[in-house]
């Protein structure tokens, strides 16, 4: 009897990566009204942290989106040229910036939440509740490598 060789873990994160955010951005255009900017998968998850969380601070973005700051200060500039966002500096620290939510970003978040509904229903398809548990506990495990001393 042979063995099967071991699943290659990386090279099927990383693929599943790049199309998981090639088809969220499907999903987006298809559920968007004809016509309508859709935001990439990162701006949509942006607009998603400033609906709970208003006026969030850049920081806080960076570590909801699991983002380095430079990149958050990229996606939030190019989120201001299109209208959805507005950056601030905080009444109390100048230092900081607070990001809030415009009304054309709050418009989209029907149309977001309906495309992440659709993603994740089919996202989970196929798979019971135990074996998406394992697979969230796996990739969990994978986001704390970094911290992990084992």
């Amino acid at each position: 009897m042979s063995q099967r060789p071991p699943p290659r873990l990386i090279f099927l994160l990383n693929s599943a990566q790049r199309r998981l955010q090639q088809w969220i951005a499907t999903q987006q255009v298809q559920v968007a009204q004809a016509g309508t900017l859709t935001p990439t998968p990162a701006q949509g998850g942006a607009l998603f942290v400033l609906a709970k969380d208003d006026g969030a601070t850049m920081g806080l973005l960076a570590q909801r989106l699991d983002l380095a700051p430079s990149a958050v200060s990229g996606l939030i500039q190019r989120m201001e040229a299109l209208g959805w966002v507005t950056r601030r500096a905080d009444p109390d620290d100048g230092r900081t910036q607070r990001v809030w939510l415009l009304a054309p970003g709050r418009a989209m978040l029907p149309m977001l939440k309906l495309a992440m509904t659709r993603i994740n229903t089919r996202l989970a398809a196929g798979f019971s509740d135990e074996e998406l548990a394992t697979v969230a506990r796996w990739l969990a495990h994978v986001q704390h490598l970094d911290t992990d001393h084992g």
